[in-house]
C-alpha cells in the first residue's frame, strides 16, 4: 500500500507539474499577445519612449501575477524591465530571433533573474513590421513553490485517506473473522460476491437497516436515486438519517411491527413508492429491508401502458367500424342494390375524408393525428359525436413535454368525456375538442355533455385511485394528466358545462 501510495503521488506530482507549466506558459503567451496589440504601446516602442513604456507596463504589471514583463525593440534590446534592469542591453536567453520573425513562442530560458518560463510575442506596427518584443515570464523557482503549495495538502489528504482506509480494512477484517460461521474464506468470498452481484443487479433501490436504523447494506440504484456519492463501505453502520431525512415511513414506531407495501413518500427531495419488510431471525426482528422506485418512473410506465391500451382500443374501434361497413356493403351487393351500395360508400368516404383532411391539415404531429383519428372512430362506435373546433391547430410541442406524455393527457381527457357522456341520457352525446398553439401557450379544452363531477370528488379528483368508476380498473387517468401538466410547468382547470357535463382546460407554456 505504501509503495502504491508513493507511486501514485509521484505520478500525480509529475502530472500536475507538467500541467502547471503548460497552463502558465499559455497564460504568459496570452498576456504577451494582449500587450503587443495595445496601440499606445506600439507607438511608444516605435518612438522608443522608455518613460511612457515604463508608465504603461508598470500599471499592467501590478495587476498581473507574472514574475516579470520585458519590452524590447526590433534588435532585441531592452526598452523596459520590471526588475529595473539596465536599458538598451541585449535581452538574454537566445530565444528572440523567432519572435522578431513574427512568431509567438513559449520557452524556458536563463535570464537576468534566473531560469524562467516565458511567453513572447512580436510587436507589429501598422506597416506590418516587427518593431519590438513583449516577454512575460514566470520564474521557475516561483513555479516550483506554487506547485508545492498546491500538492502538499493533496499528498497529506491522500495519506490520511489511505490511513483511514487501512484502519477501516483492518477493523472490517477482524469483524469478518468473528462472524465466519466456520466457513472457509473462499466460501465467504463467494457468498459476498454473489450477494453484491445480486444487490447491484436489482433495478430497485434497496437499503437494509438494523433495529438501530444503522445501514447494513445499500445497492447502487439506491445511491443513484438519492444522489449519494459515498460508496457502500462508507455507508455501512452509519445511521440512515445521515442520508434520508426524517420520514414516518421509516421512523414511525407504529410501523415497526408490520410490513408496508406500495407506500408513496418522500426520500429527501425524491418522491418514491416504497416497501418496508421486516427481517426476522429466531422470531426476533433484526431490522428491515426498504425497497423503492422513483414515482416518476412508475408514472411513466403507467402512462405508456395507458397509451398502449388506447392504441388497442382505437384499433379495435376502427376494426369494428370497418367490419360493420363491410357487412352492410356485402348485404347490399348480395341483394343487387348496387346504387345504394355506391351511395353508402360515397357518404362514408366523404365523411371520413373530411375528418382525415381536417386532422392532417390542422395537426402537424403524426402521433397526435393517429390518436385523434382513433378517438374519432371510437366516438362513432359508442354512438357519440367528437366535434373539432374549427380554430384547432398544433404545429409542435414544447421541449418540456414529450409526445407520449401529451398523448396521455389528450387521450385520458377524451376517454373520460366519452364515459361521462355514456352515463348521461339527457345530453346530446357530443364532445367538443379545442386544441391550439396560436398563443404563447398550448391550450387544450375538452367539454362534454356528460354526467358531471361528483361534489365529493372535486377536491381529490387528481389523486391516484380516485374515480367514479371501478377503482380496480380506473383512477390513474386524471392523476397522469395532472402530473404531466405540472411537469411541463402548466396547469389544469375544470368547470361545469351548460346544460350538462364538464369542461377540462389544460394550459402548457411553449417557452
Amino acid at each position: 500500500m505504501i509503495i502504491s501510495l508513493t507511486l501514485l503521488q509521484s505520478y500525480i506530482w509529475s502530472l500536475t507539474e507538467t500541467d502547471l507549466y503548460r497552463n502558465l506558459g499559455q497564460k504568459a503567451q496570452v498576456q504577451a499577445k494582449e500587450l503587443a496589440v495595445i496601440p499606445s504601446l506600439i507607438q511608444y516602442v516605435q518612438n522608443k519612449d522608455t518613460d511612457k513604456i515604463a508608465q504603461l507596463v508598470t500599471d499592467i504589471y501590478k495587476q498581473s501575477d507574472a514574475s516579470f514583463i520585458v519590452i524590447g525593440d526590433n534588435q532585441a534590446r531592452r526598452l523596459f524591465h520590471t526588475a529595473n534592469s539596465p536599458l538598451y542591453v541585449p535581452m538574454l536567453g537566445g530565444d528572440n530571433q523567432e519572435v522578431l520573425s513574427g512568431n509567438s513562442i513559449i520557452t524556458i530560458r536563463e535570464g537576468s533573474l534566473g531560469a524562467s518560463l516565458r511567453g513572447k510575442a512580436p510587436i507589429i506596427n501598422d506597416d506590418n513590421q516587427v518593431i519590438g518584443i513583449v516577454s512575460v515570464g514566470y520564474l521557475v523557482d516561483n513555479i516550483s513553490q506554487l506547485h508545492r503549495e498546491r500538492l502538499i495538502p493533496f499528498i497529506i489528504f491522500c495519506g490520511l485517506l489511505f490511513l483511514a482506509l487501512f484502519i477501516f480494512s483492518l477493523c472490517f477484517t477482524k469483524l469478518i473473522k468473528k462472524q465466519m460461521f466456520n466457513l472457509e474464506p473462499k466460501s465467504i468470498a463467494l457468498l459476498v460476491k454473489s450477494q453484491k452481484s445480486i444487490m447491484e443487479a436489482i433495478f430497485e433501490g434497496i437499503i437494509a437497516i438494523d433495529t438501530h436504523y444503522n445501514i447494513t447494506n445499500i445497492n447502487q440504484s439506491a445511491r443513484k436515486m438519492l444522489n449519494i456519492t459515498n460508496n457502500n463501505k462508507e455507508l455501512v453502520n452509519h445511521n440512515i438519517s445521515d442520508i434520508i431525512k426524517a420520514t414516518d415511513f421509516i421512523y414511525n414506531s407504529n410501523n415497526q411491527m408490520e410490513d408496508l407495501h406500495d407506500h408513496i413518500c418522500h426520500f429527501n427531495d425524491c418522491l418514491v413508492i416504497a416497501n418496508r419488510v421486516r427481517v426476522i431471525v429466531d422470531d426476533k426482528i433484526q431490522g428491515w429491508v426498504i425497497t423503492f422506485r422513483k414515482f416518476d418512473e412508475v408514472n411513466l410506465l403507467s402512462s405508456q401502458l395507458t397509451q398502449i391500451t388506447q392504441y388497442v382500443d382505437n384499433l379495435r374501434a376502427l376494426r369494428h367500424e370497418h367490419l360493420n361497413w363491410m357487412a352492410t356493403l356485402s348485404g347490399l351487393i348480395y341483394m343487387k342494390r348496387y346504387q345504394e351500395a355506391q351511395d353508402f360508400i360515397t357518404i362514408h368516404s366523404i365523411d371520413n375524408q373530411k375528418c382525415l383532411d381536417f386532422i392532417t391539415q390542422h395537426f402537424k404531429i403524426p402521433a397526435i393525428c393517429g390518436l385523434l383519428i382513433g378517438k374519432f372512430s371510437k366516438s362513432h362506435e359508442l354512438g357519440l359525436k367528437l366535434i373539432f373546433d374549427p380554430a384547432c391547430q398544433l404545429s409542435r410541442l414544447p421541449s418540456t413535454i414529450s409526445e407520449i406524455e401529451f398523448m396521455s393527457i389528450l387521450g385520458n381527457l377524451l376517454d373520460n368525456a366519452f364515459n361521462a357522456c355514456l352515463k348521461n341520457q339527457q345530453g346530446d352525446k357530443s364532445v367538443l375538442l379545442y386544441l391550439s398553439d396560436a398563443t404563447d401557450e398550448i391550450v387544450l379544452e375538452v367539454s362534454d355533455q356528460g354526467c358531471g363531477i361528483d361534489d365529493k370528488l372535486r377536491d381529490s379528483m387528481f389523486q391516484p385511485g380516485v374515480t367514479s368508476q371501478n377503482p380496480k380498473e380506473h383512477g390513474i387517468g386524471l392523476h397522469l394528466v395532472a402530473t404531466f401538466t405540472q411537469k411541463a410547468n402548466g396547469y389544469i382547470t375544470f368547470d361545469n358545462n351548460e346544460p350538462y357535463g364538464t369542461i377540462f382546460s389544460v394550459f402548457i407554456p411553449k417557452y
